[in-house]
């Protein structure tokens, strides 16, 4: 992977839109030996809702991954529209509207019922210590302290950024020099401060062409 790759998705007017488990694979698959061994850091996806955190749950191990992180912004708009990491839970009594992160560094089998899945990422919080779900002590906002020590640490960086926020958001990954992959507009392109990256070869789009519907 090069310093990142834009890949193109569905955007709506708000800054969070859904972004489907069966897109993130189509564009993911095409860097496996790059994750190999790697930091993810999902820096803008709440681990309760995001698809992003659950493709990178899930796929732990096929990936080889050392360690998955994600962090949850105060109030995310997202914040129980999209399918519940723990759907045995209400909207009443998740924390979903809290700031936290989730720090996956193991995936086993932790129910012991001969698979692995969503499940076994629950029954880790509590059973493996060497996985944890905690608060934050600011907002969760990419560009908190907590969030930028963590994106310190982290080798790339994957996530839908706020669209709104998207020039920002680029720019603290260059300064940081980090590799990453992120969801959003095509029109982003145009930007200066984002055409000109792309000029640079600093940044490339993706491999994914979702034709109708999407932009």
């Amino acid at each position: 992977m090069a310093s990142g790759d834009l890949t193109k998705a569905k955007v709506q007017k708000s800054d969070e839109f859904y972004t489907q488990l069966s897109d993130i694979e189509k564009e993911i698959k095409n860097y496996k030996k790059q994750f190999k061994g790697k930091v993810v850091f999902c820096n803008c996806d709440d681990p309760y809702e995001s698809n992003f955190f659950k493709y990178f749950a899930l796929n732990f191990n096929f990936l080889g991954l050392k360690k998955l992180v994600a962090t949850c912004y105060i109030g995310s708009p997202i914040a129980n529209r999209q399918l519940s990491l723990f759907d045995y839970e209400t909207p009443e009594n998740k924390t979903t509207r809290v700031p936290h992160k989730i720090i996956i560094n193991e995936a086993k089998d932790e129910n012991n019922d001969g698979a692995f899945d969503l499940q076994d990422i629950v029954a880790s919080l509590t059973k493996n210590k060497k996985n944890t779900l905690t608060r934050l002590k600011g907002d969760g906002d990419f560009r908190s302290t907590e969030c930028i020590e963590l994106l310190k640490e982290a080798d790339i960086i994957v996530t839908n950024p706020p669209f709104s926020m998207f020039r920002e958001y680029v720019a603290q990954l260059i300064e940081y020099k980090k590799n990453f992959i992120i969801i959003g507009n095509t029109n982003a392109l145009t930007y200066k401060e984002i055409f000109k990256l792309v000029k640079d070869n600093k940044i490339f789009t993706g491999y994914t062409n979702f034709n109708v519907g999407m932009s």
